[in-house]
């Protein structure tokens, strides 16, 4: 259970009247006080704004008519100092033109002389409502403020011009900007990392069939930093009532101290890895020998132990295989030759392999893919193993009688690719944590099912490091989908 505590802090609403008829003055003030307001009076304009300039009133009533300053002069010195303050004018002109003008020049609202103390009531209990939640508007606006330039992510919310809504110092320190203050500006005129405006270019056109948010990490040379810093940069549109994209906020996240711990256990990994995989192999190799009699006849139990032991080493071998393709990927290390892609014929291709495999499951599968789809720049042996993983994971996962559909479509700039499949679905604990390394879904449908637990850790850094992004949409009971997001080759 949570609980959420509400700060409420009551006052009594001060009120200044400003008029030099005293039966006006005195007929407020107690029409005002009987509804516990507090009242201050003021018998001219001048006496008026210096009483303003020593304390703060929620709400003035202003004669417009009034000898030597009048009301219109009081209400612009007041609108000029104190923008926020509630005027109402109180006006004897037989004509609505004065006070329609004044209402232009910022007064509130206005009142008819003569008025009844019930209008004088309702005009100034609406007057409140409306301070009131101008107040809360500002609290929170301040609430807000404090909250963002604490926190330790940089925050920069800009609007549809590009312009600086809100940038906190995190955000300034960690893109390099020595300026104080960026709100009103153009990003163009103080941000120097180029890829950080495309990405919120990019965001601005974002709907919601397509990915919901930009993520990309990206290396840059924080302001007053020796060392380059590692910013994981995220950008997402928000929208108005009517769903119009109306800006995007973009965090900054420094991972630079995480991503040098990871690189230490991906070389840790890739270590012993490559220290277990040598004997492993040999291991493999004598007991082929003897499955292969070379080294004398077996009995059928002798046979059937070193068949077991086979297949055990082999499942080992297979994932340091892939334990040493996820360090080298994630490390960077290896740099793999990409090429414009015709992802139509290679997705056909990979699900057309799977086929075999589909029907001794019994799972019917659909290819849904368009003669031609635009190219993606990408390394054809990494989509070849994406595709592979999700399209057999999604067999695994589906019982006899499942449907798998494999399909894809261009969503603005991106080639879509989805793998949909009517199987066991996945819990949303179960999807928080899909991703990670060796996580596997465990229960009673799927502990029989074989698997390192690596597969999926390996699509998405493949997919992340072709600047793609994967989305999983699953229900518990009702399926899966994978999406895959690639960005499409241009020119």
């Amino acid at each position: 259970m949570t609980t959420e505590a509400v700060i409420q802090i009551n006052y009594t609403p001060g009120i200044l009247v400003v008029d030099d008829e005293v039966r006006i003055r005195e007929a407020c003030r107690l029409v005002l006080e009987d509804c516990g307001y507090e009242v201050t009076l003021a018998d001219n304009g001048a006496k008026g704004l210096e009483l303003i300039r020593e304390q703060h009133f929620d709400i003035i009533l202003l004669d417009l008519m009034m000898p030597e300053l009048s009301g219109f002069d009081v209400l612009a010195q007041i609108k000029a100092q104190h923008p926020d303050t509630v005027v109402i004018v109180i006006t004897g002109y037989a004509t609505l033109e004065h006070s329609v003008d004044a209402m232009k020049k910022g007064a509130f609202d206005f009142i008819p002389k003569p008025f009844t103390p019930e209008h004088l009531r309702v005009t100034i209990a609406k007057a409140i409502d409306y301070t009131r939640t101008l107040r809360d508007i500002t609290d929170t606006r301040s609430r807000l403020r404090t909250l963002v330039n604490r926190i330790s992510d940089g925050v920069m919310c800009t609007n549809h011009e590009h312009r600086v809504v809100l940038a906190n110092p995190a955000f300034l320190r960690m893109i390099g900007c020595g300026a104080e203050s960026v709100i009103g500006s153009c990003i163009n005129d103080f941000m120097n990392i180029f890829r950080i405006r495309e990405m919120i270019n990019d965001a601005l056109v974002l709907n919601d069939s397509c990915a919901d948010e930009l993520t990309e990490e990206i290396p840059v040379k924080g302001y007053g930093q020796s060392e380059e810093l590692i910013l994981n940069v995220r950008c997402a549109p928000f929208r108005d009532r009517s769903g119009r994209n109306i800006g995007v906020i973009t965090v900054l996240h420094d991972i630079t101290a995480l991503k040098k711990i990871d690189r230490m256990k991906s070389e840790f990994v890739s270590m012993v890895s490559h220290e277990i995989r040598n004997p492993m192999n040999s291991v493999l190799m004598q007991i082929h020998v003897l499955l292969a009699g070379l080294a004398g006849d077996l009995t059928e139990q002798q046979r059937e132990i070193l068949t077991r032991a086979h297949l055990k080493i082999e499942n080992l071998s297979r994932m340091t295989t892939e334990l040493l393709d996820l360090a080298r990927i994630e490390s960077g290390l290896i740099t793999l030759e990409r090429e414009s892609v015709s992802m139509s014929d290679l997705i056909r291709d990979q699900a057309a392999f799977q086929l075999p495999m589909a029907a001794s499951a019994s799972v019917e599968m659909v290819i849904d893919v368009p003669e031609t789809l635009p190219p993606v720049l990408a390394n054809r042996r990494n989509m070849e193993e994406v595709l592979s993983n999700l399209i057999t994971n999604a067999i695994k996962y589906s019982p006899g009688g499942g449907l798998v559909t494999v399909s894809a479509t261009v969503v603005n700039d991106y080639l879509c690719i989805r793998v949909k499949d009517t199987g066991m679905g996945i819990s949303d604990e179960d999807q928080s944590r899909i991703f990670h390394r060796f996580y596997r879904v465990k229960d009673e449908k799927t502990r029989y099912i074989n698997g390192t637990g690596l597969g999926l850790s390996i699509v998405k850094s493949i997919i992340e490091s072709h600047q793609g992004q994967i989305k999983l949409e699953s229900k518990k009971g009702a399926g899966s989908t994978f999406s895959v997001f690639l960005p499409i080759l241009n020119g």
